[in-house]
Order: C-alpha cells, then sequence, then structure tokens
C-alpha cells in the first residue's frame, strides 16, 4: 500500500493513542505517537509532518498553546483538534488560530479518515501550486535570462527599475527575441507575483472569440453561450495580463481595451454591470504600430496606453555576444531532457553558428541545437548535424533594425544622451548614472549615434 502522508498523533491517554495510530497504519499512513507537549515538539524538530491530530488537554501544555509552538517548527501543518470537552469556544478558538478541523471524543474514525483525506488533499494542491509558482519565479527571474550583451544589460536595467510599478508596459521585437521571458520577468519580479500571470496570444483567436476569452460572456450573450464565463483579464486580477502580439488586436476589442485601461474597469458580453479589477497590463508585438496608426489599422490612443514604458528587444543578429552562452546554455539544457552526453560543438559547427544571421532569433537557435542534439550519433555537434538549408544558403540579408525601432524612438534616445553628456560636460560616468544605464552601455549608444565625448556628432 502506498503511504499517503506523515501523521504526528499527540494523546495522552495511551488507549486512544495506540487506537489512532494503529487504524492510521492500517489505512497506509505513517503514524507517529508524542503523549505530551514536549514530545510533540521534539518530534517536529526530526522531520517534516504531513498533519497533526492534537488532544486539546495535555498534561504540560493546552493545545492552542502547543499548536502556536508547532507553527514556529513547522508553519504550514495542518491540525486536527481533539477533544472530548467540545464547545463551541473551544471549536471557535482552534479554527481562529488555524486548525484545519474539529473532533470530538470518542472520535468516529470513517469521519476522521474522510477529514484526513479532504485536508491532504487541499493542503498537497497548496504545496503544489506554491513550488510551481517558485519554480516559474526561478525560471523568469531576470538572472535567469542568457545575456552578454550591452543591449541586453539596457533591457535587463529597465525591467529591474520598472517591476515595483504598475505602469503598462510595450514590449517591442522581431518574433523569436523573447518577449514574452522579459514580460514574465517583470511580472515575477514584481510585488504581483504571488498573483497571476495570464497570456493571452491576440493574434491566435479569431475575432469573434478573442473579446470572449478577455473580458468573459454572460449565459446567453451569444449563441452556444451556456453558462457564464470568467475572461483572462478578471482570471488575472491582482496579477499581470500579457498581451502578445497586441498589434493583431481588431479594433472593436482595441475600443474595449482602451475603456479598461482609462477606467480600469470592463464588462461581460451580454452584461452591463461594471466589473473593476486590479491588472497590470504588459504588451508585445512585432509589428510597426506608428504605421498601424497612420493606417487606421491601430487606435491611436490605445497606442499612447499602452507605450507608456516602451522596451525594444534588438535581434539576435545585432548581439551576437549573447549567441555563445545561449548556444552553450541550449546545448546542457536538451542533453540533460534528452539524456544525451555530448562534450560540445566542433569548430566548424560553433563557426556556423556563431555568424549565422537567425532570422527566427533565440527561438529559431534553440531548436537549431535541440535538432542537432537529438539527431547526433556522435558526442560533438558537426556541421552536418545543422539543418541542410542552413548550411547550403545562408538566411537573406537581415531586416535593418531601424525598420523594427521607429525613427521618432531613436531620435529621443539620442536627444537624452546629448543632453546628460553635455549637462555632465563629457563625463561619461555622470551622463551614465543621470540615464540611469552603465557606461558600457553609454559608450555603445555613443558608438552607435556617432557622438563624442563631449556630445557632438563625429567620433
Amino acid at each position: 500500500m502506498k503511504e499517503k502522508g506523515k501523521v504526528l498523533v499527540i494523546e495522552d491517554d495511551e488507549a486512544q493513542r495506540l487506537l489512532l495510530t494503529g487504524f492510521l497504519a492500517r489505512q497506509g499512513f505513517e503514524a507517529r505517537p508524542a503523549s505530551s507537549a514536549q514530545e510533540a515538539l521534539a518530534e517536529l524538530k526530526t522531520g517534516l509532518f504531513d498533519l497533526a491530530l492534537l488532544d486539546f488537554r495535555l498534561p504540560d501544555a493546552d493545545g492552542l498553546q502547543l499548536l502556536s509552538e508547532m507553527r514556529k517548527i513547522q508553519p504550514e501543518i495542518p491540525v486536527i483538534f481533539i477533544t472530548a470537552f467540545g464547545s463551541i469556544e473551544v471549536a471557535v478558538a482552534a479554527m481562529k488560530q488555524g486548525a484545519s478541523d474539529f473532533l470530538t471524543k470518542p472520535i468516529d474514525l470513517d469521519l476522521l479518515l474522510v477529514s484526513l483525506d479532504r485536508i491532504l488533499e487541499k493542503y498537497s494542491l497548496v504545496r503544489e501550486n506554491r513550488e510551481l509558482k517558485e519554480r516559474l519565479a526561478e525560471r523568469y527571474r531576470p538572472a535567469s535570462i542568457i545575456y552578454s550583451s550591452p543591449q541586453m544589460e539596457e533591457v535587463l536595467g529597465i525591467v529591474s527599475r520598472v517591476a515595483s510599478s504598475s505602469s503598462t508596459v510595450l514590449i517591442r521585437g522581431e518574433s523569436g527575441t523573447g518577449k514574452e521571458l522579459v514580460a514574465a520577468a517583470i511580472h515575477y519580479a514584481s510585488p504581483r507575483h504571488n498573483h497571476p500571470f495570464i497570456k493571452v496570444n491576440c493574434g491566435a483567436l479569431p475575432e469573434t472569440l478573442l473579446e470572449s476569452e478577455l473580458f468573459g460572456h454572460e449565459k446567453g450573450a451569444f449563441t452556444g453561450a451556456l453558462q457564464r464565463r470568467i475572461g483572462r483579464l478578471e482570471a488575472a486580477d491582482g496579477g499581470t495580463l500579457f498581451l502578445d502580439e497586441v498589434g493583431d488586436l481588431p479594433l472593436s476589442v482595441q475600443t474595449k481595451l482602451l475603456r479598461f485601461l482609462q477606467e480600469r474597469e470592463f464588462e461581460r458580453l451580454g452584461s452591463n454591470t461594471p466589473i473593476q479589477v486590479n491588472v497590470r497590463i504588459i504588451a508585445a508585438t512585432h509589428r510597426d504600430l506608428e504605421a498601424a496608426v497612420r493606417e487606421e489599422g491601430f487606435r491611436q490612443d490605445l497606442y499612447y496606453r499602452l507605450q507608456v514604458i516602451p522596451i525594444f528587444l534588438p535581434p539576435l543578429r545585432e548581439r551576437r555576444e549573447d549567441i555563445p552562452p545561449l548556444l552553450d546554455h541550449f546545448l546542457r539544457k536538451v542533453c540533460e531532457r534528452e539524456g544525451k552526453e555530448i562534450s560540445g560543438v566542433s569548430p566548424e559547427a560553433r563557426h556556423f553558428l556563431l555568424t549565422y544571421d537567425y532570422p527566427g532569433n533565440v527561438r529559431e537557435l534553440e531548436n537549431i541545437i535541440e535538432r542537432a542534439v537529438v539527431l547526433s550519433r556522435k558526442g560533438i555537434i558537426g556541421l552536418e548535424d545543422l539543418p541542410l538549408p542552413l548550411r547550403e544558403g545562408r538566411a537573406q540579408d537581415p531586416p535593418d533594425r531601424e525598420a523594427n525601432l521607429p525613427s521618432s524612438v531613436a531620435n529621443m534616445e539620442k536627444d537624452l544622451i546629448l543632453q546628460a553628456l553635455q549637462a555632465s560636460e563629457g563625463n561619461q560616468s555622470r551622463a551614465a548614472q543621470s540615464l540611469g544605464i552603465s557606461e558600457r552601455v553609454l559608450r555603445y549608444k555613443m558608438r552607435k549615434y556617432g557622438l563624442n565625448r563631449g556630445g557632438n556628432g563625429g567620433v
């Protein structure tokens, strides 16, 4: 029989203690006895317990006093109080102090078993949910983002500064650059990290479903609406809603999203009742929203509401310093997952991977490494393990970064650097400090815009 859990039985009456420990053992639990508060605390210090049965009256303490001491050792242990002195006052006091249930003597063993199973199932789900959040937080914390380039150093500097706020963020960049990873890093570094991080791909759903998916609907709101549905916006209450490919939002949905950003309330489809939620919006797109605004495919007022804090993720070909650490990271990750031992990449294959333009960006690099690991028959990745189409012909010339980064944003960035350099009389350390970036990033920006120490053109 599979062990169901470890239970501490705290009971001073020997007959009751033997009855309970024997019954629990037959039901598949590991039951450890304790006849006093002192013994119980000693047991708790030896290892973790899934639950405790606690007699209210003990020779050296009452149950409420002992529960307080137990929580200092194992704060989350669920407790079922047992007493022959059952009363409303005792039950209320126990439950207020955090007891999970309350049973009176003589104990109905069937009722005890039901209570045990219910409580352990509940706490198992709580633990699993907490562990999942911890794994997600670890996966998406900024320090887990693999990079070496000054461009990504600048991006993560912005992430660390905006995480604590509730301002709307718009992440721009080509497909595969890691926009969702950055959005998640902002959420899990924020005070909202214990609340939901809900994702919606605005380009993957038809218009007829997208509005309902975001805002929910009432029963009978449209054909097929057989019951009320909670939308993603409502599900994200207290947390963050990530709108991926927000540039694909239809105009009708843009209007409702704008109202939410302005009023912080919305209505489900088929309802006139306003619903208020506390949700931070992070949006992302690879599209040129300025062009979409000019062509009246995207609302100008919504564009400005979304771009309170803009973040631009450069393509991988423009931050080649990130390719070596990413390559090594993906190789270790895939080898571990697939159970394969591959010592590295041949010089020829590594040269190819370091000089390839990656139109699919980081996502494409990961896919290439995964394919190579899975198909490799040797202990090293060779050129022959890379996709044939890539080896036979390089990708076409990559699009210019300025096609993705609006000229107005680039000009504004250049002007800010000019002003900082002039105000600091060419002192790069002070200029970088006033801009909130590192000197390394400032030097990179100066080279990019052709600025000298005094902020004038020409290097």
